[in-house]
C-alpha cells in the first residue's frame, strides 16, 4: 500500500465551497483502479489548510491511472482553484513500524 499525503492550503473564505466540492470530486477519484481510500482533514491550528491522505495499491494507480485520466481532469478543474499556493504531493510506503 501506498499513502499519498499534502498539506492542501485553501484560500482563505474558500473553506466551505472547497468542503462542498471535495465531497463532489469524490467519486472521480474513487472510481480509479487501486484507489483504496481517502481521508481529508482540516487543521485545528490553521483552519484553511487540509491533510489530504489518499491510499493506493501501488504508486503508479496514482502516477498513471489517475494523474492520466480524464477524471483527473476534471478533478483538477473542481478543486486546484482553492490552493494557494499550489501543494507538493509525497508518497509514503508502508510503515516499518508493522501493525
Amino acid at each position: 500500500m501506498i499513502l499519498e499525503a499534502a498539506i492542501l492550503n485553501v484560500k482563505p473564505g474558500q473553506e466551505e465551497a472547497f468542503e462542498s466540492a471535495m465531497r463532489a470530486a469524490r467519486p472521480l477519484i474513487a472510481g480509479t483502479p487501486g484507489f483504496l481510500g481517502i481521508d481529508v482533514r482540516r487543521s485545528i491550528e490553521r483552519p484553511n489548510a487540509y491533510l489530504l491522505l489518499v491510499r493506493w495499491e501501488k504508486l503508479e494507480d496514482h502516477t498513471v491511472g489517475f494523474r492520466q485520466s480524464a477524471r483527473y481532469q476534471e478533478w483538477r478543474e473542481a478543486l486546484h482553484r482553492f490552493y494557494e499556493p499550489f501543494p507538493v504531493v509525497e508518497h509514503y510506503e508502508e510503515s516499518f513500524l508493522g501493525k
